[in-house]
């Protein structure tokens, strides 16, 4: 399950090797809510964990993540684990949408006079 958050970075965690074959690295984001704030830890994992190394704590980022889940039985009691598995970090001022097909900020062209509407369907109801 693909997921995308927007927060500032406030915890930067060093890389942690779990296993001989398995390795991880958490952060935390700061996510506003209204008027409290929520504070999310993330992990990266395997050859994710340098994705943080371009950043700094107080960073504004926008993080895509997965949602993971699974049961983990041991002395025949059932728990389960949640985690919030980063698989890409960018600057969220960077991920500010710009010009583009879908949100072209230039010329109308020439068939579309001032205020969008087009010369041939002036008649028309736009719905």
């Amino acid at each position: 399950m693909a997921l995308e958050v927007k927060g500032k970075l406030v915890e930067i965690y060093n890389e942690a090797q779990i296993t001989e074959r398995f390795k991880k690295r958490e952060f935390v984001i700061e996510i506003q809510d209204g008027m409290y704030s929520e504070y999310v830890k993330m992990q990266l994992t395997q050859d994710k964990c340098g994705l943080l190394d371009q950043f700094s704590k107080g960073d504004e980022i926008k993080v895509n993540f997965n949602l993971k889940g699974r049961p983990y039985t041991k002395e025949g009691k059932t728990t389960y684990f949640t985690n919030l598995d980063a698989w890409r970090i960018e600057s969220a001022s960077e991920a500010a949408p710009g010009p583009g097909p879908d949100n072209f900020a230039g010329d109308p062209g020439p068939s579309e006079e001032p205020g969008g509407i087009s010369e041939a369907s002036e008649d028309e109801l736009p719905f």
